[in-house]
């Protein structure tokens, strides 16, 4: 059991990142600022150039013959296992026979220097014959490659209810890939052991998994590897599963050597041969009234896997579980199966999945809303759920506490949306060239991992003899502020300053057997297992400190640990923490323990698509303003306000921020963030002067955000609710706004022509699109003001 908040207590307030001031100074490490041990080399694995080839020959001389190089391996040097698949073993380590994507490892070349590993790299000559690539979700589709056997949900007869909705409207959404762009690219530091163990240093978000791979390819079992993660700079999912062939890498070449050996990607190299955020393509039918109620929705869903499995079952079935997002509907099938292509194997990435079904219902929405003529934010709120039987989803699990509701009604009046709106529209019309919009999001993000066995997590807390904590659990820092958010729960449970807490770097060493840092997670699970290995420690602490205060054993459940020292509230007397942790040390009390907390009453049944997959819903809501210029299409975002449901924050200030950062990314994956390929599916955009990441200057001046008041969720860690991913979906709002603009050059009641992402060119093709159906009379068609200058986007809208 928790203890009781006291006045003293960390928990709720505002707080820096525990590690802020390193970032800033550089003191903070990361794999790669990690002393290299003496005689260690630098693998630099040679890839495939082409996105489908059989592999007719390797010829490895000309690169022994580089100086500095020491060794060349290919598969056959693997003395485990070739395979290094998340879930299914489709992933070779080293290629055999044939590679399936631009980027795929072939051999591996170890070093004395990064230098002389990528000449040895370029020396390596391998003989392929090209094969024809499956480079698209359609001709995936048509030459029936897919990685899984169809997810379908169903509820009641959307045939007939289609065929009998006054409104009727069809469509096909396809969103784009979304590349990581951590700041910290894939790196792994492999360092060999007395007695054949290995110690890994590994930019991974999921250590055990690490442990898992790099023990199954060496043929040794997990003990003998250990796994170390000092920090990560970023993962969002890209480091989940895909760190594990770089350390596997790594470790291979310092199992065949007897050296240490680092493998470290450039910008360029991770860009090519680690996966994204899956593509999706959504062929769509929904039936409406004629007030915008949905009364059915059907929609046959295709992901673009890439070449292997990785965790694409599990990112499709999140996006079915989130088609719905806030609304109710009466009558549904959705149908989602994977398709494998030539492209780098996709993976995780913020949102998993989520963002791509939330995109879906949101377009069809906001079409409805056009082609009837009403304001979309009241389409949203006629939809959404409500009391029983408005409250079951497509999975049929309850809604429970549906606050996106309230939270809705309290920012349109907060962001003071309705006169906005009106002032919009007038100054639209009196606009040639620049409009104007503004969109409501809102979202219900479920929270748990959708394969249940991975909803649990462990800690290890140690108290010394001088009352100094150190933490142990099995989360992983990527920047986020979990360790944050650890470290004042454990002060909290304990009654110590923030500051007598260091959190250890996360190891397999100290926490086996641990979950991703992922799914949202993260507090949520290793909270709980902190506090509960706290609260031992805490607990066996009582009867000493009792004795110390000369009070009867029994009074130890009265004592009260807070602010360094333990109390008795009865009699005012009082012992600091250290005098007490010394006494158990004496009395020969153990003062170590583990937490352990698995997540209770969370099912699945695919088979029929029913169950309960999350412990609970987060929600949010979001106001957005943009700008558009009608003559080249460029966009600027002018004021967002958001409303995030984080239920009792641990610590506001990094729930804030990662508020702040999950929009701005989902901005770059709707509005800036595009992948082009060659016809021969060669990566086009592979560093930042062709990938457009938001940059400042993409971020709102006027930026709100709040997070919803007194408002703590039953059954969590101190009443929170999970952050990292949920507000991404918010940024939805932006396209909802850049509708309305683009709208504004048109016709009342047609629907707006936009993809995704919505860059420049997409929004030009837009308003074109939307003044050929309004007519060369319209106003802002070059027809009735050609002669007009064009005005700068940001400056005063001409009348």
């Amino acid at each position: 059991m928790s203890a009781p908040t006291p006045s003293g207590s960390p928990i709720g307030r505002l707080a820096p990142h525990e590690s802020a001031a390193r970032h800033v100074t550089g003191e903070a490490l990361y794999v790669d600022d990690l002393p290299e041990p003496r005689g260690t080399l630098h693998g630099h694995a040679v890839t495939s150039p082409h996105a489908r080839a059989r592999i007719l020959g390797i010829g490895t001389e000309g690169a022994r013959a580089v100086p500095g190089v020491v060794a060349v391996l290919l598969a056959g040097d693997v003395p485990g296992l070739n395979q290094v698949g998340a879930v299914v073993h489709d992933e070779p380590l080293l290629a055999e026979g044939e590679v399936h994507t631009e980027g795929q490892a072939v051999a591996l070349v170890l070093a004395e220097s990064p230098r002389a590993a990528r000449l040895g790299a370029e020396a390596v000559a391998v003989q392929y014959q090209e094969l024809p690539p499956i480079l698209g979700i359609s001709e995936a589709i048509a030459a029936g490659a897919f990685l899984c056997e169809p997810h379908v949900l169903r509820r009641g007869d959307p045939d007939a209810a289609l065929a009998g909705a006054p409104l009727r409207l069809s469509g096909r959404v396809e969103s784009g890939g979304q590349d990581h762009f951590y700041l910290e690219t894939q790196c792994a530091l492999a360092v060999p052991e007395e007695g054949g163990g290995l110690r890994v240093f590994s930019s991974t978000q999921h250590p055990s998994e690490v442990q898992a791979k790099v023990a199954e390819v060496l043929g040794i079992p997990r003990h003998r590897v250990v796994v170390e993660v000092p920090r990560l700079g970023g993962g969002f999912g890209g480091k989940e599963t895909q760190a594990a062939p770089f350390a596997a890498l790594a470790s291979l070449g310092a199992w065949r050597t007897g050296q240490p050996v680092k493998v470290w990607l450039d910008r360029d190299r991770d860009m090519r041969q680690t996966g994204r955020r899956h593509p999706f393509r959504t062929d769509w039918e929904a039936g409406f009234d004629g007030e915008g109620r949905l009364l059915a929705l059907v929609a046959r869903v295709f992901a673009d896997g890439g070449w292997s499995a990785d965790l694409s079952r599990a990112i499709l079935d999140r996006c079915l579980f989130h088609l719905d997002n806030c609304y109710h509907l009466p009558a549904l099938r959705f149908e989602g199966r994977v398709v494998r292509t030539n492209r780098a194997s996709n993976t995780a990435f913020r949102g998993f999945g989520g963002p791509q079904g939330v995109l879906v219902v949101e377009e069809v929405l906001n079409r409805a809303a056009e082609r009837l003529g009403l304001d979309p934010a009241d389409v949203r709120r006629l939809n959404l759920y409500g009391p029983a039987p408005r409250d079951r989803t497509p999975y049929d699990q309850p809604v429970g506490d549906f606050r996106a509701g309230r939270m809705i009604e309290r920012l349109l009046a907060s962001s003071d949306y309705r006169r906005r709106r009106e002032s919009i529209e007038v100054a639209n019309a009196s606009s040639r060239w620049t409009k104007r919009g503004i969109g409501l999001q809102a979202v219900k993000f479920g929270i748990s991992f959708t394969t249940a066995f991975l909803n649990q997590a462990g800690a290890l807390v140690l108290v010394y003899a001088d009352g100094s904590v150190q933490l142990n659990h099995g989360g992983v820092e990527m920047g986020q502020g979990l360790h944050t958010k650890m470290r004042a729960v454990c002060a909290h449970e304990l009654g110590v300053p923030v500051e007598a807490v260091r959190v250890m770097a996360t190891s397999t060493e100290k926490v086996p057997n641990t979950s991703a840092t992922a799914a949202s997670s993260g507090s949520d699970l290793n909270g709980q297992a902190v506090l509960e290995a706290c609260a031992a420690v805490r607990e066996r602490m009582r009867p000493v400190a009792a004795t110390l205060l000369g009070l009867p054993a029994g009074e130890g459940e009265a004592l009260v640990f807070s602010e360094g020292r333990v109390s008795h509230p009865g009699t005012g007397l009082s012992a600091p923490f250290a005098d007490v942790a010394s006494a158990c040390w004496l009395a020969r009390i153990s003062l170590s323990a583990t937490g352990y907390y698995r997540t209770p009453g969370i099912h699945y049944d695919p088979s029929v698509g029913r169950g309960r997959p999350f412990f609970y819903f987060a929600y949010g809501a979001a106001v957005t303003e943009v700008e558009v210029s009608g003559l080249t299409g460029e966009h600027r975002v002018l004021r967002v306000d958001v409303l995030h449901d984080v239920g009792a924050s641990l610590t506001p200030t990094v729930d804030r921020g990662q508020v702040e950062g999950a929009f701005v990314q989902g901005l770059g994956w709707l509005t800036t963030e595009e992948l082009v390929f060659d016809e021969s599916g060669h990566l086009l955009t592979h560093s930042p002067s062709t990938y457009k990441v938001p940059a400042i200057g993409d971020v709102p001046e006027d930026f709100r955000v709040d997070l919803l008041p007194s408002s703590p969720h039953d059954g969590t860690i101190h009443g929170s609710k999970a952050v990292g991913e949920p507000p991404l979906m918010l940024a939805i709002s932006a396209v909802t706004a850049l509708r309305h603009a683009v709208g504004a050059f048109g016709a009342r009641g047609r629907e707006v022509e936009l993809s995704y992402p919505c860059t420049p060119e997409a929004v030009l093709r837009a308003v074109e699109a939307a003044r050929r159906d309004a007519g060369p009379a319209r106003a802002g068609s070059p027809d009735a003001a050609r002669v007009e200058a064009e005005p700068r986007i940001g400056e005063p809208q001409a009348t």
